[in-house]
């Protein structure tokens, strides 16, 4: 059976993407999808460079608005969900906390997009320094945020950082960084969390998924059961894009569920 839940998903309430809301439904309920978990980005304080316009700060009773007129519509064709993708700084925890607690989200996903204030997407966060170190840093920062925040149900696209590197994935690997990974995982299943499994790395020209299957297969190995499927899409054509590939990967690592989020309570389904 094919999987045809994508928890990992945006549309023009986040800040880089222009697609409707309603789009992403139609384009979901054509390809026959059964559930659709809307994880609009959510990241204050993000720095915004000269002549640029982003706007990461989410209007979010809105985004529950539209969201709530939308799920009411479209009940009988498909089942819609609630959800966020945080971007961490150490800063905000707290802050970030408080915004969970305020709103009654289906799912949270907990992101690290900019490392130590500085966004991996620009080059120049890489000048004068190894990809190695640059690396390693990004990997230190999220296993401290592993540490201090517990507001959230996955942790999304673990080695997102790779989509920018000099040299992207050509020289990453698992083993490379495995003292820390290992460190990542322990710590989110000990806090009873979860990871997902991130398809959207392939339109960079990546050679794996978001992590790759050493990471995934080792979080098997140290008792991870809880993982999300998502595309990332910004897009209608990008949902659902190579799951069945995902598919594939994750019974290969040893799992026999995946997990989908209501009401931040998660729920496995077989992979058979």
């Amino acid at each position: 059976m094919s999987i045809m839940s994508d928890f990992h998903t945006h549309t023009s309430f986040s800040g880089d993407c222009d697609t409707p809301m309603e789009k992403m439904i139609e384009k979901a309920i054509k390809i026959g999808m059964s559930h659709l978990c809307f994880t609009e980005h959510f990241d204050p304080d993000y720095p915004v460079r000269d002549g640029e316009t982003l706007d990461f700060s989410l209007a979010t009773d809105n985004y529950r608005k539209d969201f709530l007129y939308y799920q009411e519509k479209y009940k009988k064709q498909i089942q819609l969900l609630w959800g966020v993708e945080l971007g961490l700084q150490s800063h905000l925890l707290t802050d970030l906390s408080e915004y969970i607690n305020h709103f009654p989200f289906d799912f949270v996903i907990a992101s690290s997009h900019l490392c130590n204030g500085g966004d991996p997407y620009y080059p120049d966060f890489f000048e004068n320094r190894s990809e190695e170190t640059v690396y390693k840093e990004y990997f230190s920062s999220i296993f401290e945020n592993t540490k201090t925040f517990h507001d959230y149900d996955i942790y999304g696209h673990l080695d997102y950082i790779v989509r920018y590197g000099p040299n992207k994935d050509a020289l990453y690997s698992y083993e490379k960084y495995r003292d820390i990974y290992d460190s990542i995982l322990k710590s989110i299943i000990e806090s009873g969390k979860g990871i997902e499994l991130n398809t959207g790395g392939v339109k960079y020209g990546l050679k794996d998924l978001h992590p790759t299957y050493d990471v995934l297969k080792r979080y098997k190995e140290l008792g991870g059961e809880i993982i999300t499927i998502g595309s990332d899409a910004h897009t209608p054509e990008n949902l659902r894009n190579h799951f069945d590939r995902a598919k594939d990967v994750l019974k290969s690592c040893g799992f026999q569920y995946y997990t989908i989020f209501q009401e931040r309570k998660p729920q496995f389904i077989s992979l058979k």
